[in-house]
């Protein structure tokens, strides 16, 4: 009896990744099957900062053995710190990125080839999101890998040479493609529905949507690049649930199920 390969799952500590070994194969498009639009997510201003600390280790037997260790910066555990460095403390709130991520990389329309994410912190660091990634579940896996990219500047598949996450040359533009419709997502905008928003949108074009990926703050971080400022409900949302009504819209009009 044969069956469909089963893919190998890698859980390494040091490298929190769920990667399947067995390549996730997409329909290539041909001359006569252009290659169909995407939406492309960008997380702006994500809070996503490595904090350095030293410890000291002693015995009687030797002497002390410095240490660093690095972390996430986050409003839960590292608060003291934050007074310190004079931030705010409700800024500090990577988990917003993550589930953010986990929104996306779970959605259909990433299953289908059709999504890409980008990543730009509010220090200025750019990152790409390969889409057959698999962001850790628990926040705790998913700091350690955020530091080691951070650390890295790349997270490579377990299975092969490929870069899963990586940091890339700003400016964002560079890596958005020509032919695209760029928003960002404000609550002071006008409403607009999706259902008949995307639908109007030329077929062809790519959409590229600016998400805060940040607690609060101003909507003015992609005013230098995008077509126009939406608003998707009349109510203030999460960014991740904003990230999980375009993937819905998307797929409802491109007949993803």
């Amino acid at each position: 009896m044969s069956s469909n390969p089963t893919p190998t799952i890698s859980s390494s500590l040091t490298n929190p990744l769920l990667l399947p070994t067995t390549p996730n194969l997409q329909k290539k498009p041909t001359i006569n099957d252009p290659t169909p639009p995407k939406l492309i997510v960008v997380l702006s201003q994500a809070c996503l900062e490595n904090y350095a600390q030293n410890l000291n280790h002693s015995n009687s037997n030797s002497k002390a053995k410095k240490e660093i260790k690095y972390s996430l910066l986050n409003c839960d555990d590292h608060q003291n710190v934050l007074s310190k460095l004079g931030k705010d403390i409700s800024t500090a709130r990577p988990d917003i990125t993550h589930q953010c991520l986990l929104t996306l990389l779970d959605s259909p329309v990433n299953r289908a080839g059709r999504l890409q994410v980008y990543i730009q912190t509010a220090k200025g660091v750019l990152i790409e999101i390969h889409p057959t990634v698999r962001i850790p579940r628990t926040f705790k896996r998913f700091s350690g890998l955020m530091v080691q990219l951070l650390h890295q500047l790349s997270i490579r598949s377990t299975t092969g040479k490929e870069k899963l996450l990586k940091v890339i040359k700003n400016p964002i533009t560079d890596h958005l493609p020509p032919n695209s419709h760029k928003i960002t997502l404000s609550f002071d905008a006008k409403p607009v529905k999706l259902s008949t928003y995307i639908p109007a949108l030329p077929s062809d074009q790519n959409l590229v949507v600016f998400v805060g990926a940040m607690a609060h703050g101003a909507d003015d971080f992609a005013d230098h690049i995008v077509d126009e400022k939406i608003a998707i409900s009349q109510y203030s949302l999460s960014a991740s649930v904003a990230c999980g009504k375009f993937c819905c819209a998307v797929e409802d009009h491109w007949d993803i199920l």
